[in-house]
């Protein structure tokens, strides 16, 4: 019986298929827009995750204030960095600082970013990250000229590529390329132009000063107290506190925390539009009640129940709601991934955005949900019609 049913439904839908597809496509609209931002969503979060992985459980990261720019921040000092780097607890103290300078290469110049970084043990303070060279060497103790750089510095920022042993020229100094760096997926760190620390204060024109510090502690487990006892040590030697220690934990936990508001504004955003495709559902329902009100009356005549009508036109409205949101998943599925390809060739190569067949599931069934709720109404009208009443409808 529920075949027959289900059969009469897809007939119907198909004697009306203009109305039928664009009902359909206000379902395909929201559950579309709905997978995507989920689907793109989860990518960010698990290569985020991924990241902090890559960092390492022993890490903490102590920063200036002054907002979003590394570029604008102050209040860490070179006195700050060697308070801590006499605590025991601490294996590697590594200062930086970014400031915004004049490079050239060739003919061509532009404002980039620096990165002052110690020179010493370059490759013993970044043994446990998932850094490696492309090309080249790190930086060793006593260089003042030499620049490692990201891929996409090499690659992507001037017209011609740079080389190992090409010059570049930074606020009118000659600084040779030793190194080019592996990609690592996010254009800050590629487009890096590292010197030693020394080096960049000289260009920036700040003797002491330190953008963050990045310390490796000896025991992991030991990561919360050590970090409060560098809170201690900064406050004591401070007149202000105008900086912030942070473990990884610490920031992924803000990180996922800004990323489920925005996923939840998002989603929010895209069920407003498939709402209107509930709706656009339940006028097209209530037309077809109107349409078919003689047949319904034939067919209470000869047997019908009102839990027939009924099941007949919410079979048929939650057919229109399967089909919006398979097609609807499909697409945003392809939207997902075409968002992670656009965010590849951008230079975010981190944003790994998979196919998650429980979010394609769940977002199918809530079409549906959507497309039997939408229905129920004008189902429940059909089903109260008296059999004499449609009968005499014209």
């Amino acid at each position: 019986m529920l075949l027959d049913y289900l059969r009469f439904a897809l007939k119907n839908l198909r004697n009306r298929q203009l109305r039928s597809w664009l009902t359909v496509l206000g379902i395909v609209i929201g559950i579309a827009s709905i997978v995507a931002l989920i689907t793109v969503s989860q990518g960010l979060e698990n290569s985020i995750e991924e990241q902090f992985e890559k960092i390492g459980s022993n890490r903490i990261f102590i920063s200036a204030g002054g907002g979003g720019d590394p570029t604008a921040r102050s209040g860490l000092t070179q006195k700050d960095v060697d308070r801590l780097e006499k605590l025991p607890d601490l294996e590697w103290v590594t200062p930086y600082l970014i400031a915004a300078v004049p490079v050239e290469f060739g003919r061509e110049s532009l404002n980039a970013r620096i990165s002052g970084v110690p020179a010493d043990d370059m490759d013993r303070r970044w043994g446990d990250l998932d850094l490696s060279l492309k090309e080249g060497r790190f930086l060793a103790e006593g260089e003042k000229s030499s620049t490692m750089i990201g891929i996409r510095v090499s690659d992507d920022m001037f017209e011609k590529n740079v080389r190992v042993n090409n010059n570049l020229m930074i606020k009118d100094k000659k600084f040779k390329v030793i190194g080019i760096m592996d990609e690592i997926g996010n254009s800050d760190d590629d487009n890096m132009i590292l010197v030693p620390i020394e080096t960049a204060r000289e260009l920036a024109g700040t003797p002491d000063a330190v953008t963050m510090i990045e310390v490796v502690i000896k025991n992991p487990a030991e990561m919360d107290r050590v970090a409060q006892k560098i809170q201690r040590t900064l406050e004591k030697i401070r007149d202000e506190e105008s900086f912030e220690v942070q473990t990884p934990e610490q920031i992924l936990n803000q990180l996922g925390s800004i990323l489920d508001i925005i996923q939840v504004v998002l989603v929010g955003i895209a069920a407003i539009s498939l709402l209107v495709g509930g709706l656009g559902i339940m006028n097209s329902m209530y037309t077809n009640v109107l349409e078919r009100t003689n047949e319904i009356g034939v067919m209470k005549s000869i047997g019908a129940t009102n839990s027939d009508i009924m099941l007949m036109f919410v079979l048929e409205s939650g057919v229109i709601g399967l089909v919006g949101g398979v097609i609807g998943a499909l697409f945003g599925t392809l939207i997902g991934k075409g968002v992670g390809l656009a965010a590849a060739a951008s230079g975010f190569s981190i944003l790994k955005v998979s196919v998650s067949f429980g979010v394609i599931i769940l977002g199918i069934l809530f079409s549906v949900v959507v497309g039997i709720l939408s229905g129920a109404m004008p189902a429940r009208q059909a089903s109260k019609l008296k059999p004499i009443d449609a009968l005499r409808y014209d």
